[in-house]
């Protein structure tokens, strides 16, 4: 069972990544596809993320999803909270019974320096103190990833990723791995002023950062 990583947030929260090596039948014979989806990679993300669903919350009412017109994947009744992202041959997807929660994963490439000034301040861009070209990629994956979570937070659409989603500081964890995880404290400005602090996990092929509100 290919489980990248797994935390318990807390008793009522908790999050998984899944490495997909399986062909679709595995996840088909646990959860449902949409019919909508034709491309067979996607079709794969998709399952994983429902399959990862039902494998943190065993009773996760996978069918009744339905999906907003913001593209965001809901339970009409709000029995759980939860938020699902896909990229590459990784999926990931965080559930909670009592808090709004956002994730987001992403595979740092170097694409990610062409379009920093698209979603970053130049303050922000300013939080960045890179040594190399790679922890500036890796950085500015972090980044996005921690926007890209607040903005699944927030599910409702219509977010400046600039002028909304504003990232004020920066702190790693003391780990054995060495700066490859931390804490990123936000700003949300969209319709109030809300604070937000996101955690991130660094690999060397994979970025994953949540916030759980």
């Amino acid at each position: 069972m290919p489980l990248f990583y797994t935390q318990t947030i807390d008793d009522n929260t908790k999050l998984a990544v899944w490495h997909i090596t399986e062909p679709d039948e595995f996840f088909r014979e646990k959860v449902p596809l949409s019919r909508s989806i034709t491309h067979p990679a996607k079709q794969l993300q998709h399952l994983a993320g429902r399959y990862l669903l039902q494998h943190l919350v065993p009773d996760f009412p996978i069918r009744l999803i339905h999906i907003a017109d913001t593209k965001k994947p809901y339970l009409p009744e709000d029995p759980y909270h939860f938020s699902i992202s896909h990229c590459g041959a990784y999926a990931a997807a965080i559930v909670s019974d009592i808090k709004r929660v956002g994730i987001d994963v992403e595979e740092p490439t170097e694409r990610i320096l062409r379009i920093m000034k698209k979603f970053l301040s130049e303050k922000e861009r300013q939080l960045i103190v890179p040594h190399s070209t790679e922890q500036l990629v890796r950085m500015g994956t972090v980044f996005w990833s921690v926007k890209e979570a607040m903005f699944k937070w927030y599910s409702h659409g219509e977010i400046d990723f600039i002028r909304h989603l504003q990232i004020q500081d920066i702190s790693f964890t003391d780990t054995e791995e060495r700066k490859q995880e931390g804490l990123i404290e936000a700003l949300f400005t969209r319709d109030n002023r809300i604070g937000l602090k996101l955690h991130f996990k660094m690999w060397e092929e994979l970025v994953l950062s949540w916030v759980a509100v």
